[in-house]
């Protein structure tokens, strides 16, 4: 039987969706139609799939239609971390709705447009089974390239034969790249920085330590950071 490591996720949906434009122009960018549904209930469907029962989701742009349409699902159970005053990034946004008692220890964190199909394994699942609270501050799920369609940058990370990162060289290719998938513990959101901050920098952090590591996802992994990307992935998506 598969044992979640946290029955709670955050779903990153307050930013302002800018590469998505013009579709976001008066809508935020989980609810972006692709193949006649929002991108966040692909997120929240496969969360509700894993049997991850409570969602917490942070707004801020155009934050009205989104914070009803995901209140209205049954599951997940969806809570608000209301950000409408100050867009605080991926960082911020995660060490608000902790401190606000939201966020268990650990938790999921995923983006709000991510779409993926399974592979073998569940991908919750697979980041459960692997998780070591012991030796990790975050574990990513990675993807490599050739399962990452509409994909076309130089990728993330390396991962060691145990499964530490370490960031891509500049000028170089990575094989790896980051899904938006990740388990997070409280040790990460440790000192943060004041105010909005990307992730990036706890991860800096871990990586020093030693203490941020990755999985690779065996299922297919869709970008759908533009409209261009939209059309590929709903042919994807028929094709199955």
């Amino acid at each position: 039987m598969n044992t979640l490591a946290s029955d709670t996720a955050m779903v990153m949906a307050a930013g302002l969706g800018k590469r998505m434009r013009p579709l976001t122009t008066t809508r935020p960018k989980p609810m972006v139609p692709v193949a006649g549904k929002p991108l966040i209930d692909y997120a929240l469907d496969r969360l509700a799939d894993a049997g991850v029962a409570r969602a917490v989701i942070n707004v801020h742009y155009l934050p009205d239609s989104l914070e009803a349409h995901v209140l209205a699902r049954k599951a997940p159970e969806c809570v608000i971390s209301d950000e409408r005053g100050c867009l605080l990034e991926t960082g911020g946004g995660m060490v608000k709705a902790q401190a606000r008692g939201l966020l268990p220890d650990p938790f999921f964190c995923i983006n709000s447009d991510n779409l993926w199909l399974d592979g073998p394994e569940n991908a919750f699942h697979q980041l459960s089974r692997i998780w070591n609270p012991d030796a990790m501050d975050a574990l990513l799920l990675v993807v490599p390239h050739a399962s990452a369609a509409n994909f076309d940058g130089k990728g993330d990370f390396h991962l060691d034969p145990l499964g530490k990162i370490s960031r891509r060289r500049s000028g170089r290719i990575a094989p790896f790249i980051y899904t938006g998938i990740q388990i997070v513990s409280h040790r990460l959101l440790r000192d943060p920085p004041e105010g909005p901050f990307s992730t990036n920098v706890l991860w800096s952090r871990a990586i020093e330590e030693g203490r941020l590591y990755g999985t690779t996802f065996y299922g297919r992994w869709f970008e759908v950071g533009d409209p261009g990307a939209i059309a590929p992935t709903e042919a994807a998506l028929k094709r199955g």
